[in-house]
């Protein structure tokens, strides 16, 4: 991935009237969705600058560095962008196998059975041993 000082590029996304643009981390490795997320312009700059994701927090309202509490970093390897310039795709090496405030491997656990959500992936770690409250 080739990256240069300038930052012109930011300028070619559709932001938000928020400023922000929906980020999709996948799995390098297997291909799997593991999560979507928001970013801002220094989001996207810090990614591609850092190697490794970094969103933007709309809950805390504060840049988010995936990991930075948990250890579960995503390593970026690939950063595209959709056709429609409104929606970007990192390919990602999911430090610990984690993705999920929940403990899980991603975010998409859930699946629709018989009109009611029914969780089908495990928990791999219990999310009381990770994050600090």
């Amino acid at each position: 991935m080739t990256t240069t000082q300038n930052d012109t590029w930011l300028d070619d996304i559709s932001w938000t009237e928020e400023g922000l643009v929906p980020a999709i981390a996948q799995e390098k490795d297997t291909g799997t969705i593991l999560m979507m997320a928001w970013m801002n312009r220094e989001a996207l700059r810090l990614t591609v600058q850092e190697q490794r994701a970094v969103y933007w927090s709309r809950s805390r309202n504060k840049l988010w560095f995936k990991g930075e509490e948990s250890g579960h970093v995503q390593k970026l390897y690939d950063i595209r962008l959709d056709c429609d310039q409104d929606v970007i795709l990192l390919t990602v090496e999911q430090i610990s196998g984690i993705a999920c405030h929940t403990g899980r491997h991603h975010c998409f656990y859930r699946q629709l059975q018989d009109s009611k959500w029914v969780s089908v992936e495990p928990v791999l770690k219990d999310p009381k041993t990770v994050y600090k409250k």
